[in-house]
C-alpha cells in the first residue's frame, strides 16, 4: 500500500466523501450503497433506529474501517490508497462505550491528557506545562474545571462524557466523531453535554463534527446538517431543516411522528392515532 502522506491534503476537499460505499459482513450488506458528502466546518447529526448502520457509517467516516465496495475519502485521503494510521491523529472519536474502557482510577486531568496520543493510559508519555494548561482550559470549556483532580470513577455519567469530549478535543482534531454520547444520561446530564457540544463548536477552528443519536432532543443547536439511516441505507441527507420533517422521519423510524422546534432545540413524539368514528 502506498504511504501517501495523510497530513498534506487539499483544504478544499470534503471532510468525508462517500460514493456508492458499501460494507459487507459475512456475505451480508450491512451498509450501503451510500452517497454522502460532509464539508469542512459542518456539524452533522446521524439519526436512525437500532441496527440501522450508524456505527458502521461512523467507522467509515473515521477511517476505522475500509469499505467493501465504492469509494470513501476522509480529509482528502481515499481509504485503501494510503496508510490510514497517518489519518488517525487528525480524527477524534468518543462514545459512551469509551467511558467504560477508561481506567477508573485516573485523575480527570490525566484522562484529558491521554487525548494527546488517543491512548487509554498515560504510560510512557510525558506532558509539559503547555499540555497541562490545555487540559485545564478544555475542562473549563466543557464545564468540568472543578473535576480536574478527582478520580474519573467518581464523576457522574454525564460528567464523564463531558470529560471525554475535552479529551477528544485535546489533539485539535480536524474531524470529531461522537457515537451516541448522550446514551444513558439523565436530563441534567444530557443538557450539560449538549451545552458542552455547542461550546466546542463555537471557535472558528472547531472541527467538523458528526454525532450519532436516536433522539431529536439530543441534537445540539449548532447542528447544520442531518442524515437519516435505516437498514443500512440513507433515507435523506442535507440541511437539518429540510431533513428533519415528519414525512422523512416516519420513513426512517417506521412510525408516524410529530416534529417541531422550541427555539433552537428539536423535539419529536409519535403521532397520536387517528380519531375513530364518533360513538352512537
Amino acid at each position: 500500500m502506498s504511504e501517501v502522506s495523510a497530513s498534506v491534503t487539499p483544504v478544499h476537499a470534503p471532510a468525508v466523501e462517500m460514493r456508492k460505499a458499501q460494507v459487507r459482513t459475512d456475505g451480508r450488506t450491512v451498509l450501503g450503497p451510500i452517497d454522502l458528502e460532509v464539508s469542512r466546518g459542518e456539524r452533522w447529526v446521524l439519526l436512525g433506529p437500532n441496527g440501522g448502520g450508524k456505527t458502521t457509517l461512523l467507522a467509515l467516516a473515521g477511517a476505522r474501517r475500509q469499505p467493501s465496495a465504492g469509494r470513501v475519502a476522509v480529509l482528502g485521503v481515499t481509504l485503501g490508497t494510503a496508510d490510514v494510521r497517518a489519518l488517525h491523529p487528525r480524527i477524534s472519536h468518543t462514545s459512551h462505550i469509551l467511558a467504560e474502557r477508561m481506567p477508573p482510577d485516573l485523575p480527570v486531568r490525566t484522562v484529558v491528557l491521554t487525548g494527546k496520543r488517543a491512548t487509554l493510559s498515560p504510560w510512557f508519555q510525558e506532558f509539559d506545562d503547555a499540555d497541562e494548561r490545555r487540559a485545564a482550559t478544555l475542562l473549563e470549556r466543557v464545564g468540568c474545571g472543578d473535576l480536574a483532580a478527582r478520580r474519573f470513577a467518581t464523576a457522574s455519567q454525564g460528567e464523564r462524557q463531558r470529560v471525554l469530549l475535552a479529551r477528544a478535543l485535546f489533539s485539535d482534531p480536524e474531524l470529531l466523531i461522537l457515537d451516541e454520547p448522550a446514551s444513558g444520561l439523565d436530563l441534567p446530564g444530557r443538557e450539560a453535554l449538549i451545552e458542552a457540544l455547542d461550546a466546542a463548536a463555537a471557535p472558528l477552528s472547531a472541527p467538523t463534527t458528526i454525532v450519532a443519536t436516536h433522539h431529536l432532543e439530543e441534537i445540539p443547536p449548532s447542528t447544520t446538517h442531518a442524515a437519516l439511516l435505516r437498514d443500512g441505507r440513507l433515507v435523506a441527507s442535507g440541511d437539518v431543516e429540510g431533513v428533519l420533517t415528519p414525512e422523512l422521519l416516519q420513513e426512517c423510524f417506521g412510525i408516524a411522528m410529530e416534529v417541531g422546534r422550541r427555539g433552537a432545540r428539536w423535539w419529536a413524539t409519535a403521532a397520536p392515532p387517528p380519531a375513530g368514528p364518533p360513538s352512537t
